[in-house]
């Protein structure tokens, strides 16, 4: 299939449009001018434009069958009010013109557009599937408007994946390469009390289930790309500890993190436990459901 991306050259979009072209599909991933240098490769094509900003990259997107959105700016900084407004302006008007570019008659087109775990915002051991309700927190909000725009893509036809991911850990970059240096200079451990839960997938994993989406046309909706094991942040720091042999007991008090980071450090000190209800109902099969196979394989 002909696959349009956004957001292809972050740290999902690099390892997903690998696996996607390794599968045989030809993957046009959308960059701003400054990125317009990079090497091409087989079966991937790039397209300067910016995702939100109207433009003539538009006219590209009735060419492809599936449509994978993966833009937004990164919510790992403390949040202004001017960050709060990148995060979400990103994400919403990104996804507002990627559904305006849809051809009336989309049947033929799968919309993939990607949502967190963030959506049903924090309820403490209170297990979450697809079916749970969106939470009132500023990430939950978020992650409900930014799907509403998604399904906007269904009055053309199209098939509409709100695909919700949890934390995404892997080599090189995403979560862990914010937590590893900690480590390393043994400042590791938990965050507040360590007992919030957390909801993660390995980018290998993550990369399957959209291939596997692809090729089960018959779902469509929320689906939670999150591992069936989710688990607490203390246990995911002695897990680091362990691996990296390096002691994981310095807790991080949540005053401190709440000072430095503002309201961003209740994502970090709260979290949610939830599972892939549908993608396992389907029969998907995980690689790494286990959070120490992950890590082991991702340090």
């Amino acid at each position: 299939m002909k696959i349009f991306m956004t957001g292809g050259t972050g740290f999902v979009g690099t390892y997903l449009s690998k696996q996607l072209i390794s599968q045989g599909h030809k993957i046009t991933i959308l960059i701003l001018p400054v990125e317009s240098n990079r090497l091409k490769t087989e079966g991937l094509t790039y397209l300067t434009g910016n995702s939100t900003v109207k433009g003539q990259w538009q006219e590209s997107v009735p060419e492809h069958d599936v449509i994978i959105n993966l833009a937004g700016a990164s919510i790992f900084s403390r949040w202004t009010r001017k960050h709060k407004e990148i995060i979400r302006s990103s994400r919403i008007t990104t996804t507002r013109n990627l559904v305006e570019a849809l051809p009336n008659n989309s049947k033929h087109i799968t919309f993939f557009s990607t949502s967190a775990v963030g959506f049903y915002g924090f309820h403490k051991d209170e297990e979450l599937t697809e079916s749970s309700p969106a939470g009132d927190d500023f990430l939950a909000r978020l992650a409900y408007d930014w799907e509403q725009e998604a399904l906007l893509a269904k009055n053309k036809g199209a098939t509409v994946v709100l695909t919700r991911f949890g934390i995404v850990l892997g080599k090189n970059g995403g979560a862990l390469g914010l937590m590893f240096p900690l480590f390393k200079y043994f400042l590791g451990g938990p965050l507040g009390s360590g007992q919030q839960w957390f909801s993660w997938v390995h980018i290998h994993d993550l990369a399957e289930a959209f291939i596997f989406l692809l090729n089960h046309k018959e779902i469509s909706g929320a689906v939670n790309l999150c591992s069936p094991n989710p688990v607490r942040n203390k246990e995911l720091g002695k897990s680091i500890g362990k691996i990296l042999r390096r002691p994981s007991f310095m807790p991080a008090p949540g005053f401190i993190i709440n000072l430095f980071l503002g309201e961003f450090g209740s994502v970090l000190l709260k979290g949610q436990r939830v599972v892939p209800r549908r993608l396992l109902d389907a029969g998907f099969k995980f690689h790494y459901p286990d959070i120490k196979e992950a890590l082991r394989n991702s340090i």
